[in-house]
């Protein structure tokens, strides 16, 4: 019988990273709870049993009932009624699947009903269900905006709005506005206070909110009259039960057509400060879209596999001039790129997902007591390394989830650009990837930071001396010398210290960063795992073109071309 998680081996390879021991250890408090609750872990081993055995319902789930269900899904998907979303019956099937499976609230405390997990077992579960249908991952994922509540939101708000996200209620992250996309501090919906009963009102317009109508809302809004900047902006929580908030439309997209992407009107809508006032953006919404965009990036390896999948299965089963495609080096070629970025953007994805699960729960332990110096500097550590990581995993796996899907309709051939196919669904999936919770462009300005003050190349410098297994030293060497290109070439476009010019160039800077990074993660998993052995040859490869490439064209640039960009843009306008 299938089961997406033990046919998917890389996932328990992930899961049974040498560094789990630690960041379980210091997520269950050293099993602190072992006797307050009867699910809660007796030590390390009973910990891994208990995420292994829900990765397996949760792959039975994805297998048995949210792959079948996707392609009916895509075809009717939600509707309006009487101003409220009515989800596609398969997703409606899927979501009661994973509320009964206990898939709801799982990195929530077991005081609010939550299994306690960390977010790498959550990541897992977004993995494998982007992979049977990306859309849906964009409802049932969201309940990660229930971190946000954990992290800022009172005492009495936690008590009464946790335990209904682990029982089941979707959640919501109200955002964007029609003036106000990637600008946030342009954000005009206006809150106002009401001392006779102590709510907060809301009243305006938000669009393009992923599942808008969710049962509990994040918000953010205008609560400072006479402000225009992001210094005004609060974060509120809307409960749907109060009422007031009307879905205007459904969104016609392209793609992950069963996540309703909603128009909303606030009208007079009840809702509750969340945190701090004047916070809303400047501290909360970026701890909030950090948390997505590893979400999206979970998306992104996902439908990477999906893509792949669906690529392998044709190639294996096409004849063409008396044997099977996959016989052709075109073919094969193409189809060992797509899993060599399948397993870059997978590696990247978990080693990301373990820093900020161990700067996070530092962070909480930090709340409970003080942290011993080596436990802040270890905080400090991680949170520099998830900060960095996020955007070039967010950037890098968006983009390769695009080129697999591409990819996958290349090797179909005619039959790819038909419906009958999953590969032509995938593809659309994949395009709002490297858009949503900040385009790739966005992605590489917060990552231009890492370059230019040398984050990136530390990190290069100590996966250098990693364990290397014998056969993967050449490899490693490689990755050496093409650390030293990139080094001398971040000191080149910084020498003309022109910011103008460092942005001009950052794209082709982060890449570089990114495919080298990338690599070392490749080789570190194929010396423990053989596995991974050809995708660290076939990306390692890859990567001396790209900064072969890159390396090329800022070595032939210079900061007058930037004129030769705006004068040619300029005369066509």
């Amino acid at each position: 019988m299938a089961n997406h998680y033990n046919d998917t081996p890389e996932l328990r390879f992930h899961l049974n990273h040498p560094m789990m021991k630690h960041l379980v250890e210091l997520k269950e408090r050293n099993f602190a709870e072992k006797d307050l609750f009867d699910y809660a872990p007796q030590n390390f081993e009973d910990a891994m049993d208990s995420y292994e055995k829900v990765l397996e319902l949760a792959g039975q789930i994805c297998s048995d009932i949210i792959a079948p269900n996707a392609e009916d899904v895509d075809h009717e998907g939600p509707q309006v009624v009487n101003g409220h979303v009515v989800y596609a019956a398969g997703t409606a099937q899927n979501l009661d699947a994973l509320n009964k499976g206990g898939l709801m609230g799982i990195t929530l405390p077991r005081q609010y009903n939550g299994l306690n997990f960390p977010i790498v077992p959550y990541v897992m579960c977004a993995d494998m269900v982007s992979t049977c249908d990306a859309g849906f991952t964009n409802i049932w994922g969201l309940q990660d905006c229930a971190e946000t509540i954990h992290e800022f939101a009172s005492e009495d708000q936690k008590s009464r709005f946790l335990p209904r996200v682990s029982a089941g209620e979707t959640m919501a992250m109200d955002l964007t506005e029609p003036d106000a996309g990637s600008d946030l501090q342009a954000v005009m919906l206006k809150a106002t206070y009401n001392e006779a009963d102590g709510y907060w009102y809301l009243n305006g317009v938000k669009r393009f909110i992923t599942n808008g109508d969710g049962d509990i809302a994040l918000v953010l809004a205008r609560s400072e009259e006479g402000t225009k900047d992001g210094r005004g902006l609060s974060m509120f929580i809307y409960d749907k039960r109060n009422g007031g908030v009307t879905v205007r439309r459904i969104e016609n997209k392209m793609g992950i057509k069963g996540s309703p992407t909603c128009e909303l009107v606030f009208r007079n809508a009840k809702a509750e400060l969340c945190g701090e006032r004047r916070l809303g953006l400047i501290k909360y919404v970026m701890s909030l879209m950090n948390g997505a965009r590893l979400g999206i990036v979970a998306q992104s390896v996902g439908i990477s596999q999906a893509a792949y999948n669906e690529a392998l299965a044709y190639a294996k089963d096409r004849v063409q001039f008396g044997k099977a495609i996959i016989e052709f080096p075109a073919v094969y070629q193409l189809l060992g790129l797509m899993k060599a970025k399948l397993d870059a953007s997978r590696t990247l994805l978990y080693e990301t997902a373990r820093y900020v699960d161990l700067y996070k729960t530092l962070g909480q332990i930090s709340e409970e007591r003080k942290l011993e110096p080596a436990e802040r500097e270890e905080m400090k550590k991680y949170q520099k390394l998830a900060d960095a990581c996020t955007p070039v995993a967010k950037g890098l796996s968006s983009e390769f989830c695009n080129q697999n899907a591409y990819d996958s309709i290349q090797i179909h051939g005619g039959s790819g650009f038909m419906k009958d196919y999953a590969c032509e669904r995938i593809y659309r999936d994949a395009r709002i990837t490297s858009i949503y919770e900040g385009t790739t462009q966005l992605q590489v300005v917060a990552a231009i930071r890492h370059v230019t003050t040398g984050t990136y190349l530390k990190m290069m410098r100590d996966y250098e001396t990693a364990a290397t297994a014998p056969e993967l030293v050449g490899l490693r060497e490689t990755l050496k010398g093409l650390a030293d290109t990139y080094e001398a070439t971040v000191a080149e476009v910084n020498e003309h210290k022109n910011s103008d010019y460092i942005d001009f160039q950052a794209r082709r800077l982060v890449e570089m960063a990114g495919y080298i990074i990338m690599s070392h993660l490749l080789i570190n998993d194929a010396t423990r795992d053989k596995m991974f052995r050809v995708s660290a040859e076939i990306f390692v490869q890859f990567t001396e073109g790209e900064i072969a490439k890159h390396a090329g064209i800022i070595a032939g640039s210079k900061p007058d071309d930037l004129t030769k960009y705006t004068k040619c843009l300029l005369s066509k306008a």
